[in-house]
């Protein structure tokens, strides 16, 4: 059974950073892919970044392109987000999910975290 828990959040002012970690548990945590994902009040859930576990080829989103970098670290089974620049846009609850292969969707997923940012 895989599990995956999110942390990082909380209460940041317009311009600043937060770094939000995703550390993964399993016998045999394998991903394809890991990704983070954000959802605001009101809004549906959308992606963010997406990393190949194996490759680190990286997807974002263009709302985000320039600002956040997603990373991971294979030995430890984790995954971050580096946000900065952030805006009050940003707010949202982020999660990370795991996938393993291109043909499947995401089937693992963290509980949230909370990002809010202030004006």
């Amino acid at each position: 059974q895989v599990q995956l828990v999110e942390s990082g959040g909380g209460l940041v002012q317009a311009g600043g950073s937060l770094r939000l970690a995703c550390a993964a548990s399993g016998r045999t945590f394998r991903p394809y892919e890991m990704g983070w994902f954000r959802q605001a009040p009101g809004k549906a859930r959308v992606l963010v970044a997406t990393i190949a576990w194996s490759s680190g080829t990286t997807y974002y989103r263009d709302s985000v392109k320039g600002r956040f970098t997603i990373s991971r670290d294979n030995v430890k089974n984790t995954v971050y987000l580096q946000m900065n620049s952030l805006k009050p846009e940003d707010t949202a609850v982020y999660y990370c999910a795991a996938r393993r292969s291109v043909r499947e969707d995401y089937v693992y997923w963290g509980q949230g975290t909370q990002v809010t940012v202030s004006s």
